[in-house]
């Protein structure tokens, strides 16, 4: 029998959070978070995200052993202001047992019809930088630390319990030998002097943090045309500088400037912590965050983040200026594998944009809907 406890104590969310660690327990493939950071996630008063959405975490348990959790989010910016009646879920994980899939799924839907909703979807988080999607191809690459990394079997129990797919998202890498800088060269010049465009690049933490917000306001302004996507608040803009600046190589971030120094372009790369945090399992100390600043300081592999254009110079040739700036410095650095976030199948131009580079789709993911 399952029985459905909700984690609501500081005890219970660090079981909440820990409950993954044994669930792959041995796997070469499954990069677990910092714990510490996983609960501040979770916290109240930490997280701005929960001004906005209402949460409940729940455990499942067959006698005393936890065999699943989930956590069921309301949006109230997307409810109220988007009109988008959603319930939402994420950080599902479960023992293969449909038994337990089916407790924790059936208690979101609950909420979702208690609070009138349409439909629930999942896995996603609080926003648009959480991670998003099921693993349903590429079960043998190693995952990311901004992405989830699941069991095959997941994808059975979705459809077995009647959830269809409602958005498919693709992960691509190429070989940086593959690029070859007379596609964007010769191009950036000539888009620079068009636009009165110059690039800037930075070697400080410090000196990137006067931009941030403009960068976030961009971020917003790029994506608003996606469905299902929830613009960053100005207080989640304070949070995610202070959660995620640290970990980037200020070389890694780059920003394109008009005239009138308007930002009209940025792209954020991270080195890749996958092999660090495996290493760490978890824990800063005692030697945890030396593995986190070897994989900063040496990591071959990078991770393509985020990336921002001004809608008016879409399509106009400044991912030129971009690929030249970065091409430069990872050439440097000695950078082997680019790795991309998830994209949305449905964006068309953000794979015309990296066609150049041969890359390849080694993952695939998706969010499952089921209809309230």
């Amino acid at each position: 029998m399952i029985t459905l406890k909700e984690a609501t104590s500081k005890a219970d969310i660090k079981k909440f959070v820990k409950f993954p660690f044994g669930l792959y327990k041995g796997s070469s493939y499954w990069v677990p978070p910092i714990i510490r950071e996983e609960m501040e996630t979770f916290d109240r008063s930490v997280n701005p995200a929960f001004e906005d959405a209402d949460v409940w975490f729940f455990l499942a348990y067959r006698g005393s052993k936890i065999v699943g959790r989930v956590a069921a989010i309301i949006n109230w910016i997307e409810v109220n202001q988007q009109k988008v009646k959603k319930m939402r879920f994420g950080w599902f994980d479960f023992e293969d047992d449909h038994e337990v899939s089916e407790a924790l799924l059936q208690k979101v839907q609950e909420i979702g019809e208690k609070h009138q909703l349409e439909y629930m979807e999942g896995p996603v988080g609080f926003s648009n930088l959480d991670k998003v999607g099921v693993l349903i191809e590429g079960f043998d690459h190693i995952g990311t630390m901004i992405t989830w990394y699941n069991h095959p079997y997941y994808k059975e129990h979705y459809e077995r319990l009647g959830f269809f797919k409602e958005k498919e998202y693709l992960e691509n890498k190429f070989k940086m030998s593959a690029a070859d800088p007379k596609l964007f060269s010769k191009v950036q010049l000539l888009i620079k002097k068009r636009y009165g465009l110059r690039e800037i690049n930075f070697t400080r933490t410090a000196d990137i943090v006067p931009w941030a917000d403009k960068m976030f306001d961009l971020f917003n302004e790029t994506y608003a045309r996606l469905t299902s996507f929830v613009p960053i608040t100005d207080i989640q803009k304070a949070y995610f500088k202070k959660k995620f600046l640290g970990f980037v190589n200020p070389e890694y971030i780059k920003f394109i400037v008009d005239k009138e120094d308007k930002l009209v372009a940025f792209a954020i790369v991270m080195p890749s912590f996958s092999r660090g945090l495996q290493k760490a399992n978890g824990k800063l100390f005692p030697f945890g965050i030396y593995h986190l600043m070897q994989a900063k300081k040496h990591s071959k592999d990078v991770i393509f983040y985020l990336i921002g254009i001004r809608p008016e110079y879409q399509n106009k040739g400044v991912t030129a200026i971009i690929f030249n700036e970065y091409y430069k410095t990872f050439k440097e650095k000695g950078i082997v594998n680019c790795i991309r976030t998830p994209e949305l199948e449905e964006n068309v131009a953000i794979r015309q944009m990296w066609k150049h580079f041969n890359p390849v789709t080694h993952k695939r993911r998706r969010t499952y809907r089921k209809n309230l």
